[in-house]
């Protein structure tokens, strides 16, 4: 049995940020069905509130939409108050998917040739 590889969330998944106020919502979808149990397995708050640990959200929810193959988080407290009230010159959330997809995930080989891009990440 071969050891599951470490790619990055990008090859299994895409992604679709918004925000209000104070409050990011990232949307992962799978590209292929054959992905979705092994994102719900290890995409879990637990692990998004890490990968965003150094913007402390107060709270990460995890919302299933598994017809969607899809999932959506909810991040409180990421965005230094929102637009409107940050000092920073981009609070905006839309560029937290591209911090999500950089997470490093463990792939079985038999879901290789499920993954989107190229083999070398």
């Amino acid at each position: 049995m071969t050891a599951p590889r470490t790619v990055p969330l990008y090859r299994l998944a895409h992604g679709r940020t918004g925000d209000k106020g104070d409050r990011s919502n990232i949307s992962v979808i799978a590209w292929h069905p054959a992905l979705w149990p092994l994102l719900v397995d290890q995409l879990t708050p637990e692990v998004v509130a890490q990968q965003f640990a150094h913007r402390r959200p107060s709270a990460v929810q995890r919302f299933l939409l598994p017809r969607l193959c899809a999932m959506n988080f909810v991040l409180d407290g990421v965005l230094d108050g929102g637009v409107n009230d940050a000092l920073n010159l981009d609070t905006h959330g839309k560029a937290l998917s591209f911090l999500l997809m950089e997470l490093q995930v463990q792939v079985p080989e038999a879901l290789m040739p499920h993954l989107a891009g190229p083999p070398g990440g």
